[in-house]
């Protein structure tokens, strides 16, 4: 996260008392452009998204608009990062409330935070994890860390499976050691690895429980599987299939 959405986000979580006068009403105009905006997302997607439209709905001139924000590109930018940092939020105190031990109750948290914050925030997660928007191209200097704060807690669950030696055996899910190395041995030298002792197969492990969380709440949001005759029973299901594939029972041990 760059050095201005730090600024945002914890210019966001402090109370309003310990601001300036100018600050406040700067970050009361933004927090107004960035709800307004969000509107808009419901309404006319992201890529229907204007700065004129949104000045129009707060009583703005459009110039006054861009002292604020300096672009589309931006005001988009600011939505991905606050969706992100929401995301994480709600993921991280769901995670955080559960026994440390509890391995799989933590992954329980995890996903059924992530569908429930997607639930109640569909235009955002579509904004986030839906299709690209046409003619931008987020900066990843500015969203990559907010957009990866949810896999670094996942990568903390994965390793501490892997030091209480409860992440099945990946030949036994059918993950191959070589083509794992080959398609994301690279990735392991992010510093997002850095003191884990993953190696490639059990990343790919944690790329498919994602993927296949992250795929039951899509298809949830956007309605891909048509009317379910029970919708959280599905999500149950899947959400302990991908546990499975990263976590197993205390039992077994």
């Amino acid at each position: 996260m760059d050095t201005a959405a730090r600024a945002a986000h914890a210019a966001h979580a402090a109370p309003a008392a310990k601001l300036g006068k100018r600050a406040r009403n700067r970050r009361a105009v933004e927090a107004d452009i960035l709800r307004v905006a969000r509107g808009h997302l419901a309404t006319s997607g992201a890529a229907g998204l204007s700065l004129r439209a949104v000045a129009r709905d707060l009583g703005m001139v459009s110039s006054g608009v861009y002292r604020y924000v300096e672009s589309r590109d931006e005001l988009l930018t600011r939505l991905i990062v606050d969706s992100y940092l929401s995301l994480a939020d709600a993921v991280r105190a769901a995670h955080d409330a559960v026994d440390p031990d509890d391995l799989g109750g933590r992954w329980d948290a995890l996903g059924r935070a992530l569908r429930t914050w997607a639930l109640e925030h569909p235009h955002d997660f579509a904004l986030i994890y839906g299709s690209p928007v046409p003619d931008y191209d987020a900066p990843a200097e500015r969203t990559t860390e907010a957009g990866t704060a949810v896999m670094a807690l996942l990568v903390t669950l994965l390793e501490d499976a892997r030091s209480a030696r409860r992440v099945p055996e990946a030949s036994g899910l059918g993950i191959p050691e070589a083509p794992a190395t080959a398609a994301l041995g690279a990735l392991l030298a992010d510093p997002m690895f850095a003191g884990t002792g993953i190696d490639p197969a059990m990343l790919a492990q944690g790329v498919a429980a994602w993927t296949l969380l992250l795929g039951a709440v899509t298809s949830e949001v956007f309605s891909q599987l048509g009317p379910l005759p029970d919708a959280p029973a599905l999500f149950e299901t899947l959400l302990g299939a991908s546990r499975h594939l990263v976590v197993t029972d205390a039992s077994a041990n």
